[in-house]
């Protein structure tokens, strides 16, 4: 990418959407990041206004089981969030966040036309199901049909990893991170990032389902297509007061360099000398402004190392007198900015069971709402509207803890940040341990219910409110609220400022391995506990039958030890800059 030579006053790595020097005072800050937030309500409630109702769409209208219907769900959430990686990597390899995210809102309006066009012509469903006739099975989507709900489903999830791996990033780089101001108002924008994904969400599991369940899906899917095509001029809006960070190259390039150099230098035998120059003597860094293969890059405001830290010390085979020159011969920089991927990961990691747990939000808790009773007064809830209470509890937590709570931990810690990025994260992993166990409890609680009442073989809804399942939702919506804030700004603010997009992605990474590992989970669960005198803990079509209360208890277990497992990090771990505390 060709730019300008840089201007006075200017700053320095960035270009306006012209491709000119973006200019201090005129892009950036929290005007620019203002019209980000407003696309993130419009894209959230384009993709969670199905995902959440989504479970029964797939059970009613495409006759799947109910474990066949989460797995799909899970399916379809874990690939949209895993494709975050794509797009988190093509905004710092090749094109700018702004870029990606309007090719990303395009791909995802075109997946929601094909989806609601299906919703709406009954020849592009499988035939209804007639409660008259319970002895003729359902015919469950399949051929053509099939094919056309899986390809408008996976461009919508490809559109979602694209817009989800380039907006954070791309409204965290409107701020100044050299001055405290910046530093703060930064972290400002990530908790109300969560507070419009929280927005969005609202809408969504209210109107929009509420709309699916009584109006038709073809008027919910439509709701979400306006939604998409709508965010795209607000996201344009803000073109002439963004800062758009120029593309640094692959870092994967220079992760497998490092790796490669390292490795191939370990085999070689080395003089004490020899190693002990090659830690004294490295070569000077290149300057990120250099000119390689025709593409300019962005120059780095990181403070440049002459020698490598002593952590990782085997990647520091990776510099100074090799003779693997030419395409491995790598700087201390470029070693330094790897050992930060590789430090961050074991806290990636220790994030995946806990969206494991998020992901039975909706699944199994939307099925278990279904069999119970949903009225509210004369009004009938639809069961996947109930993260109404999650969302409405992080609205209003999200601007409490940035204006109350930051402000009095930073008074009382004398640190700049109060409460530590790995602090939040941990803060959630203990919430989704506690909603873990209240699930089962609640779910125990529902099948004795059901059980007294004689309702165990029927599909009658049960005597029980659905507000017993709200305790869990609140849970598990908090736990999110401080996990997902805490990871973003974390892996933002740590990641090396040529990976920052790709490092953010793994935020939704980490939801997409926690949905994926949800349906492993089920699996292996339900290939341990079946056999010839017992079924399934998981199978069959009627809920009731199911052992869910001691899933959730597994999931307890687990979350717990997934917790043990996040501390032995957590504590270990160094931040890069000394503005965070320890």
């Amino acid at each position: 990418m060709e730019v300008e030579n840089q201007q006075p006053g200017s700053w320095e790595g960035y270009v306006s959407w012209r491709n000119r020097p973006a200019l201090k005072g005129r892009h950036g800050g929290m005007v620019a990041a203002s019209f980000v937030l407003v696309a993130e309500v419009l894209e959230n409630l384009a993709y969670l206004a199905n995902a959440s109702n989504l479970v029964l769409y797939f059970s009613e209208y495409m006759h799947f089981s109910p474990s066949n219907s989460a797995n799909s769900v899970t399916n379809f959430m874990g690939t949209a969030f895993l494709l975050a990686l794509v797009g988190g990597f093509l905004s710092d390899a090749f094109f700018t966040t702004y870029f990606i995210y309007l090719t990303s809102a395009l791909i995802e309006f075109l997946g929601l036309v094909i989806l609601t066009v299906q919703a709406h012509s009954p020849s592009l469903k499988p035939p209804k199901c007639d409660p008259a006739t319970p002895s003729i099975p359902c015919q469950k989507v399949h051929g053509a049909k099939a094919a056309m709900l899986f390809i408008g489903l996976y461009l919508v999830a490809l559109g979602v990893g694209g817009i989800k791996g380039s907006l954070p990033a791309h409204g965290a780089e409107q701020f100044d991170e050299d001055s405290p101001k910046g530093r703060k108002q930064r972290s400002t924008f990530f908790n109300y990032f969560v507070f419009c994904l929280s927005c969005g969400a609202l809408i969504a599991v209210t109107l929009v389902v509420w709309v699916e369940d009584n109006k038709g899906w073809q008027w919910g899917f439509g709701i979400s297509t306006f939604a998409i095509l709508l965010s795209i001029p607000i996201f344009l809006l803000g073109s002439t007061y963004y800062r758009n960070k120029i593309p640094n190259g692959s870092p994967l390039t220079t992760i497998v360099k490092v790796l490669l150099a390292a490795l191939l230098n370990s085999f070689k035998s080395r003089g004490s000398n020899n190693a002990i120059a090659s830690m004294a003597t490295s070569p000077t860094p290149t300057p990120a402004s250099e000119e390689e293969g025709g593409n300019i890059k962005s120059k780095t405001v990181e403070p440049i190392q002459e020698t490598p830290s002593k952590s990782l010390q085997f990647l520091n085979r990776a510099v100074g007198d090799n003779s693997t020159a030419g395409a491995l011969d790598c700087s201390v920089q470029q070693v330094e900015e790897v050992k930060v991927v590789i430090k961050i990961l074991p806290i990636f990691a220790c994030t995946i069971i806990l969206n494991c747990c998020l992901a039975q939000l909706s699944t199994f808790s939307v099925q278990q709402a279904a069999t119970m009773n949903t009225k509210l007064g004369s009004l009938k809830v639809p069961p996947a509207s109930l993260p109404f209470f999650p969302v409405i509890f992080m609205m209003f937590l999200a601007p409490v803890y940035d204006h109350c709570i930051i402000p009095f931990a930073r008074r009382a810690t004398k640190t700049e940040m109060g409460i530590s990025h790995l602090q939040r994260i941990g803060i959630g992993l203990v919430l989704s341990i506690l909603a873990m166990a209240v699930a089962a409890v609640v779910e125990i609680k529902r099948k004795r219910v059901a059980m007294d009442t004689g309702l165990l073989d029927t599909t009658k809804p049960l005597p029980l409110t659905f507000f017993w399942i709200a305790f869990q939702y609140l849970f598990l919506g908090s736990a999110d609220l401080f996990t997902l804030a805490g990871l973003l700004e974390f892996f933002f603010t740590e990641a090396p400022s040529s990976m920052r997009s790709l490092a953010t992605s793994l935020s939704w990474a980490s939801l997409a391995m926690g949905y994926y590992l949800s349906t492993v989970i089920v699996s292996i669960v339900n290939s341990a506990t079946g056999n010839s005198d017992h079924k399934p803990w998981l199978s069959g079509s009627n809920l009731n039958h199911y052992h869910l209360d001691r899933f959730y208890w597994v999931m307890c277990v687990l979350s717990g030890l997934n917790f043990l497992h996040y501390l032995f990090w957590a504590m270990r771990y160094k931040y890069r800059s000394g503005r965070a505390p320890n």
